[in-house]
């Protein structure tokens, strides 16, 4: 129960994401297809990411001349699920599923699943 009695909606079916923030990925499907970008966000909660240069969206902002904000229609990347989204492998250039083994300080390592290489945490 939360505050006032209303109780709060925790989700246990999400996972932790498979992508982090600097990876390059490539877009497994919509419209954006193919596109290759660097993720610049992840949200895990909502399981997206915003990657650049994919996605994009129109927002429509007021000229605000107090905050020095120049009014019209500015394009911006969107969130887009991390299910549509692939890994590239930096050591064979390709997107590889990955797989994750601890070392021997007991961390976990990503690994790619294609050339066995190595990706950081």
């Amino acid at each position: 129960m939360g505050l006032y009695g209303r109780s709060i909606k925790q989700d246990e079916t999400r996972h932790k994401p498979h992508v982090k923030k600097g990876d390059t990925v490539r877009v497994l499907s919509g419209k954006d297809r193919g596109k290759q970008g660097r993720v610049l966000r992840v949200n895990a909660t909502k399981g997206t990411a915003i990657v650049e240069r994919v996605n994009f969206t129109k927002k429509h902002t007021k000229p605000n001349p107090g905050k020095n904000v120049q009014g019209g229609i500015l394009e911006r990347e969107s969130p887009i699920n991390v299910a549509k989204l692939q890994v590239v492998c930096p050591s064979c250039n390709e997107p590889a599923r990955l797989g994750s083994h601890r070392n021997e300080e007991g961390e976990a390592q990503r690994f790619c699943r294609k050339c066995k290489a190595d990706l950081g945490k």
